[in-house]
């Protein structure tokens, strides 16, 4: 039998800071032509959330609001990427993943919806590079997650950690998966098999998930 499977979020899970955010609003602005303040304001916006679902999303809102068009996004996006794991956009990794993740019997899958540039270095500013069986980048989550999920074997012992429950959770829940919530947005659909606000609170779970799906093989 296959070990079980721990499928990883990135942005917001894996990689945690708001330095990306922060990166994303200054291209945004930069190609909207939008005021300086738009930066600030969305710094001092990150608490509340509004309607997003997480602090891109949140970026997205409000610069569409104040003028900004898609191709405005997705230019600014496409230039934060490019510094992710710099010092203009700085990562950090959550307390106790990396000997999780060293020491962890399971198959570890990254999956983000972010393209592929400067992931690489990412993991490696984040002590995390090899620690990952396989990366997917560019996911097209949730669909692209429901893909992968549909292409496994179907008993295989899954288990799907994020932040955004519509992105990468729910598709694992509606095929009978375990999900694991950390902190997010919040998503009155939510209905994780476990829940923290940061994900070295959730590590003892799932270790704990772990071996007894390990057991039972």
């Amino acid at each position: 039998m296959p070990r079980p499977i721990l499928i990883f979020d990135f942005d917001g899970t894996v990689a945690l800071g708001d330095g990306p955010v922060h990166a994303y609003a200054r291209g945004v602005a930069t190609e909207a032509g939008l005021p300086p303040s738009f930066v600030d304001e969305i710094a001092a916006g990150l608490a509340d959330g509004d309607e997003a679902i997480d602090a891109y999303d949140l970026v997205r809102l409000r610069a569409l609001a104040a003028g900004a068009t898609p191709e405005h996004l997705a230019r600014g996006y496409a230039a934060s990427r490019a510094h992710l794991a710099s010092a203009e956009a700085p990562v950090l990794a959550p307390e106790g993943l990396a000997a999780f993740l060293a020491a962890v019997d399971a198959e570890r899958i990254l999956v983000t919806n972010a393209p592929g540039v400067r992931i690489p270095e990412a993991l490696t500013a984040l002590a995390l590079d090899g620690l990952f069986d396989s990366v997917v980048v560019d996911a097209g989550k949730p669909d692209g997650l429901a893909a992968l999920l549909d292409a496994l074997d179907a008993d295989a012992d899954v288990l799907a950690v994020g932040d955004i429950w519509r992105n990468d959770l729910a598709p694992a829940h509606a095929r009978g998966h375990a999900t694991a919530l950390v902190g997010g947005y919040p998503d009155a659909a939510a209905t994780p098999d476990f829940h923290a606000a940061t994900l070295p609170e959730l590590l003892p779970a799932l270790t704990e998930w772990v071996h007894a799906h390990a057991r039972t093989r």
